[in-house]
């Protein structure tokens, strides 16, 4: 479950009541009846409905960068959103941008080389300087490497490589959210967690000669 409250369709802000008709259907409380036709529980949406101007300003944001006013191509804008889900860990976000890489035209193969697209071969000069790009905003913290960039401006222009970094970082940020408040596909345990020691172990013994 979410680490904070859900808001039940009763008390929801008329942006989320609408937000709610859209994901669930006008006759089902979310709270008690969760679950989208991506197949996610739906409490992003639940939790953020708490702060109504903060799932605005949420919701503006994936407008923004859906406009058909964006100059950058959406398979490289869904690129960099999916790869920066899989190097910050976040199951949800990755998960559902493997299915909007699909829903832009992104082939099967491309799909599944994200995770290791350094080694993979069926990436184009601009889709491997995009993933590049991704890397180093999330890895590094936006420390990227001028031969990067080089590599972007000879496919970008600058408009389309200003938004590349605004939607990729944004979602950097909804990435660490949603790890943080244990929403939708990551709300799961941490893996590095303390192995027991047999039986019978000493901790000492480690020390000994």
């Amino acid at each position: 479950m979410p680490r904070l409250r859900q808001v039940s369709r009763a008390e929801a802000s008329p942006l989320a009541a609408r937000m709610y008709d859209r994901l669930f259907g006008p006759d089902r409380d979310p709270v008690d009846e969760p679950g989208t036709t991506t197949g996610t529980r739906g409490d992003w949406w639940t939790v953020f409905a708490l702060v109504p101007d903060v799932l605005e300003h949420a919701v503006r944001g994936f407008q923004l960068y859906r406009s058909s006013n964006r100059k950058l191509d959406p398979q490289l804008r869904e690129l960099g959103m999916a790869r920066a889900g899989w190097a910050a860990g976040s199951q949800f976000v990755f998960s559902q941008h493997c299915k909007s890489c699909r829903g832009v035209g992104l082939p099967e193969e491309k799909i599944a080389a994200l995770p290791h697209w350094p080694v993979a071969d069926c990436f184009t000069e601009v889709e491997r300087g995009v993933l590049a790009y991704t890397d180093a905003l999330v890895y590094d913290r936006g420390r990227v490497s001028d031969e990067v960039v080089s590599t972007l401006r000879r496919h970008l222009s600058d408009e389309e490589v200003l938004e590349l970094t605004y939607t990729t970082s944004l979602y950097l940020m909804h990435e660490v959210m949603a790890r943080a408040l244990a929403v939708e596909f990551d709300d799961r345990p941490d893996p590095v967690v303390e192995v027991p020691a047999p039986a019978g172990f000493d901790p000492m013994s480690i020390f000994a000669e």
